[in-house]
């Protein structure tokens, strides 16, 4: 039975693809190469007079030789393919601007489509049905990667102009007909991302939902996308489009590609779709993997149990598509494993945060709200030097890096897009994932379409209201994001353990139920406020959050707890070394009642056994309240370790029964 990941597949494709393996069809391209087409072919009667040169636009055949694809459509069919997939790989406007036919995208999907389905719907029948899978290509430009070596933060397109294109192509390829979405030979995932909230776009709009393939590209040996990604931290950045296959395609032959098959058959909740190419190419251009062989590999994969979907792309002809269709005709397709619910986040390296976690860090210094320095080099334009403050973040065991531009004199959203953009290109800092800081909703939103990871929303609440909660929420899904919760309503924000309960429960039902987002990428933040500030209200603060914390975890499964750490210290600003006392202290308990993550300066945290015994014992009767005066004999001792160092780069802190700790490369307690 699908999971709650895949959307829309219908009861008929999914019993379908609990019993057998799925042909999908062969390469276009390498089919009409063949014919050997000239200019005056790819004209056809229609385009006798255009300006530009035409010949490669393969596309363009569905309006200019109809009859040509229609028959490749025919012969693949023939060869045993139970999916075919449109001739509309880049018939899109971005693309088609290469031949002054921008205009002519919408009319190509339509065409397209109209040919696959008749095609489908000439072989299909009641013991084998056919279906259409509506290409949507990755166009020529990439959203992640500048083209312009001396400008690392240029982009030559925007997320917005490809949602756009692909809204009009989705559009098209929908009237013509087809039963599947197929988001293919994904180099940049960003671009994916665009054409995934595309597809939503329409859905919503038109009332209609189709569901959706994914396919990526592992460009070279080296495991990754063109953009960076691993397989897998492809996979978490795409999840949230909900796809009934996920899968690689193009670049490699199935022997290379073997080993990234095997990941994403792990790793995927959904069903897995691939179609490599026939071997690599010669110093010809041409491949050289026949038939036989590549079916005897295909095999393989398929007792293997990686399989669900299976066809070819560049090289690839019918007597591959039925060689693979014998391959593995008595294979048992690959069953959808049980994979316990994980915030899967994403930079160019995955990161999932589940039950069995180490304690998550969040690095704090790129944030103009919180650092002098960071503030100083954004505001006189310095990126480089801010580029070296998040290097450092990570270095010193940040596993996610927030960012944050709130700043009145700064233009937020230009900072936002302009230093995300910049990160990018910075594999030290883009391999984690990111956290997108701001109070202001159009800073956040336009984080968003800058990164290709799947990245953390901080934050969203209900202080405005549950219909803008809603909305913004919806909109982090569509993103493909995680999102903090505050503990704060129309009524304010929570500061005792009861507030913070009831708002976090109460928007756990409404994220869940309502909304339909999943419990695991929602992260709570009780609210940290500071302890020790000299108003008795404000003591219990830190048992406040524990306790909480404790409460949230049991009322909202696999939902997380997350928070601002050094807000706990804040009534010793200036003596560094108690403010880091504090926190070990602080996060040696809250840990242990299920705190999952917080926001610390990773350089910047005590090792809690280390700390000097009447210092600890000090700042742990005011975390845990134990007594009235617990402040006072804190600040009465607070100048004597004004000038230790109590941190340093290499920290722990043990929280006991919880077996957690926050330093991931750290050896078993």
């Amino acid at each position: 039975m699908a999971g709650p990941i895949m959307d829309n597949i219908t009861p008929e494709l999914e019993s379908i693809l609990c019993e057998r393996i799925l042909i999908l069809d062969g390469a276009m391209g390498t089919m009409i190469q063949r014919h050997k087409l000239t200019e005056e072919d790819y004209r056809g009667e229609r385009f006798t007079d255009w300006p530009s040169d035409l010949k490669g636009n393969n596309d363009l055949l569905v309006l200019s030789q109809p009859e040509l694809i229609r028959n490749i459509h025919e012969e693949y069919m023939e060869a045993g393919a139970d999916i075919l997939e449109t001739n509309t790989f880049g018939a899109n406007r971005i693309s088609m601007a290469d031949y002054d036919m921008q205009e002519l995208a919408y009319e190509m999907n339509v065409a397209g489509a109209r040919l696959c389905r008749e095609a489908a719907d000439k072989y299909a029948t009641p013991e084998k049905p056919r279906y259409v899978a509506g290409v949507l290509g990755p166009t020529n430009r990439t959203a992640s990667i500048s083209p312009d070596v001396n400008d690392p933060g240029a982009r030559n397109i925007s997320f917005d102009e490809l949602v756009e294109a692909y809204a009009e192509a989705t559009r098209g390829l929908i009237e013509g007909g087809v039963d599947i979405l197929l988001i293919e030979t994904i180099f940049d995932t960003l671009n994916a991302k665009a054409a995934v909230a595309a597809c939503e776009q329409v859905f919503d709009q038109d009332q209609l939902r189709l569901p959706i393939m994914v396919s990526g590209t592992i460009t070279d040996a080296s495991g990754r996308t063109l953009s960076g990604q691993t397989t897998e931290a492809f996979y978490n950045s795409l999840r949230h489009a909900r796809p009934i296959s996920i899968g690689l395609n193009c670049a490699l032959g199935p022997e290379l590609m073997r080993q990234y098959v095997e990941e994403i058959s792990r790793v995927a909740e959904c069903y897995v779709n691939v179609h490599p190419n026939a071997g690599l190419p010669n110093e010809f251009g041409e491949y050289d993997l026949g038939p036989e062989a590549m079916g005897q590999q295909i095999a393989e994969w398929a007792e293997a149990g990686f399989l669900n979907i299976i066809g070819g792309c560049c090289g690839t002809t019918p007597a591959h598509i039925k060689a693979i269709a014998e391959a593995v005709a008595d294979q048992a397709p690959r069953k959808l494993p049980e994979i316990r619910p994980e915030c899967r986040l994403s930079g160019l390296e995955p990161l999932n945060i589940g039950p069995d976690s180490l304690f998550v860090n969040v690095g704090e210094r790129a944030n103009v709200t919180g650092s002098a320095k960071f503030k100083r080099l954004i505001l006189n334009e310095e990126y480089e030097e801010a580029l070296d403050v998040c290097r450092a973040q990570v270095e010193n065991g940040a596993q996610v890096v927030d960012v944050n531009m709130d700043e009145a004199m700064l233009d937020g959203v230009a900072a936002m897009q302009r230093f995300l953009n910049l990160c990018a290109g910075e594999p030290d800092i883009s391999k984690v994932p990111v956290m997108i800081d701001s109070s202001k909703w159009e800073i956040i939103e336009a984080g968003l379409k800058c990164v290709q990871g799947k990245p953390i929303v901080n934050s969203i609440s209900m202080k405005e209201g549950i219909d803008k909660f809603k909305q913004q929420a919806k909109l982090c899904r569509r993103y493909g994001a995680a999102v903090i919760v505050m503990a704060f309503d129309e009524e304010g924000q929570a500061d005792t353990q009861a507030r913070k309960v009831e708002i976090c429960t109460r928007a756990y039902q409404i994220l869940t139920e309502e909304v339909g987002f999943p419990a695991e990428d929602i992260i709570f933040d009780p609210n940290i406020f500071a302890v020790a500030t000299g108003i008795p209200e404000h003591d219990n603060y830190g048992v406040d959050f524990i306790e909480a914390t404790r409460e949230i975890k049991a009322a909202c499964p696999h939902a997380l707890i997350s928070g601002g750490v050094s807000n706990v210290s804040f009534s010793f600003r200036g003596n560094n070394p108690v403010r880091e006392a504090i926190h070990a202290v602080f996060l040696y308990h809250a840990i242990q009642a299920g705190m999952d993550m917080g926001i610390v300066n990773a350089a910047q945290l005590a090792v809690y056994d280390d700390l000097p015994a009447e210092l600890r014992n000090a700042v742990e009767d005011v975390v845990l309240n134990k007594d009235p005066e617990a402040g006072d004999r804190l600040v009465e001792i607070a100048p004597n370790y004004a000038g230790d160092v109590v941190g340093g780069n290499r920290w722990r802190i043990w929280s006991g029964a919880a077996g957690r700790s926050t330093n991931g490369w750290s050896t078993p307690w």
